[in-house]
């Protein structure tokens, strides 16, 4: 029994790694195709908000989650839920602002950044910007448009990762007509 755990643990830690190190050729080969920092951001940025899109249905049906009464219960799921399902971590939730619509989610590790340097000429590269891209998205899909940043990243010497959520409004659905 014991042999088995420890399959089970290698095996997920193998899987973590080659998530690890097929993200980095992907963010690689994007600073290979576009001559700028900026533009490359954006790409991820644009790639994790499709995956977002996606997973967010997966999310749903796996983790059993109802709808969230408000931004407070929606850090906290992405945090508690989100993040340890799908990356193996559970950022802490802080600075919220006066007016409860914006927080951070603090990363002591970051899975994207094992092994990871970033040279002195990508000096504006956001690395794991995927991850904006996959909150925008997902939240958009259940109704919630937000501005999601980084405001701190180990990879530029801070001492944790902060992600920043701003909630901006919720989402109307639109109908078509008659179907009211």
């Amino acid at each position: 029994m014991a042999r088995q755990s420890t399959r089970s643990t290698d095996s997920k830690k193998m899987n973590s790694e080659l998530f690890t190190l097929t993200y980095g050729a992907l963010v690689t080969q994007l600073c290979k195709d576009y001559e700028n920092d900026e533009e490359v951001n954006k790409q991820l940025d644009k790639m994790g908000y499709n995956i977002g899109v996606r997973l967010i249905e997966d999310f749903l049906a796996r983790s059993s989650v109802g709808r969230c009464q408000d931004f407070r219960e929606t850090a906290d799921v992405i945090a508690k839920v989100a993040f340890k399902m799908y990356l193996g971590i559970t950022p802490s939730v802080t600075n919220w602002s006066p007016a409860g619509d914006e927080f951070s989610l603090i990363l002591e590790s970051n899975p994207l950044v094992d092994f990871v340097e970033l040279p002195d000429n990508h000096s504006n590269l956001v690395y794991s910007n995927l991850l904006c891209g996959v909150l925008r998205g997902a939240l958009e899909m259940v109704q919630m448009a937000v501005e999601v940043r980084f405001a701190q990243d180990t990879l530029r010497g801070d001492n944790v990762t902060e992600i920043r959520m701003k909630f901006i409004k919720r989402i109307e659905e639109n109908l078509p007509a008659g179907d009211e």
